[in-house]
């Protein structure tokens, strides 16, 4: 892809700088968000499926340092890019072309710490198609969720943990998705204002593990009670966690041992 057909964003208030197509999909704050809510530790081993142009996974590596890091992503373009993010920004991301219902040989003999994703959240049989074959395949779900869910379980360690971001409304396909192998399931939703229904969750799950359900209480993402002036109105908490790599207040935090 020609660079007059990409920008280069920041992230994390300049941090990191990342190149992505100027059309089609474009990584906003949800795969800071995830990578904010990872309870990942320097030497772990960490996996993102569908790393697009690899700003999830960045996002990690520059907050923990030290990751044995891999992304697997279907679109060519995009894993270029994501080993172009890496390169320019000093930091170390194996990435592998390839599709997670058929795993690339090297990654079905491995497993790891972690595995996280950001799954397209647009069911293919509703709503209208997003422009552009990149921004479809990125939107658009071709896979079910249970196929993620599937993918990332057999390719974590025992006592391994998943961490995935979705749709508030994708909640319940998510949630059956987990099947025995996974265990000590929790929730964080995240609502943009106090009173709002919550539009995101994160779900983490742990393989192998027994423990309880876990739902826990609304991040809010952005203060008063509705948009009143230019800029963004970020709480503090999150804008600490989208301009300076801070980890995000989840539960769960505590909960990892």
């Amino acid at each position: 892809m020609a660079d007059d057909g990409l920008t280069c964003d920041g992230f994390l208030g300049g941090q990191l700088r990342i190149f992505q197509p100027a059309k089609g999909y474009r990584a906003g704050v949800d795969p800071v968000l995830l990578a904010a809510s990872v309870t990942a530790r320097p030497g772990d081993s960490v996996l993102e499926l569908g790393c697009g142009v690899g700003v999830a996974g960045l996002c990690l590596q520059s907050r923990v340092g030290g990751l044995d890091l891999v992304g697997l992503e279907l679109q060519p373009e995009n894993a270029e890019l994501a080993r172009r993010n890496a390169s320019g920004n000093g930091l170390s991301m194996d990435v592998v072309t390839g599709d997670l219902s058929q795993m690339p040989g090297g990654l079905r003999a491995r497993n790891f710490d972690h595995v996280i994703a950001n799954p397209p959240y647009y069911l293919r049989d509703s709503g209208t198609a997003a422009n552009g074959t990149a921004r479809e395949i990125a939107l658009g779900e071709v896979l079910p969720l249970s196929a993620w869910v599937d993918a990332a379980t057999r390719r974590l360690k025992p006592r391994g943990v998943l961490t995935m971001i979705q749709r508030a409304d994708r909640l319940i396909d998510l949630l059956s998705a987990c099947d025995g192998r996974l265990g000590d399931i929790a929730v964080q939703p995240l609502a943009p204002r106090v009173g709002r229904a919550a539009e995101l969750v994160l779900l983490r799950a742990r393989k192998g593990a027994r423990g309880p359900f876990r739902l826990h209480s609304p991040i809010v993402l952005h203060s008063g009670e509705k948009h009143e002036r230019d800029g963004d109105s970020y709480t503090p908490e999150i804008r600490g966690v989208l301009r300076d790599g801070m980890s995000l207040p989840t539960g769960w935090h505590a909960e990892i041992g």
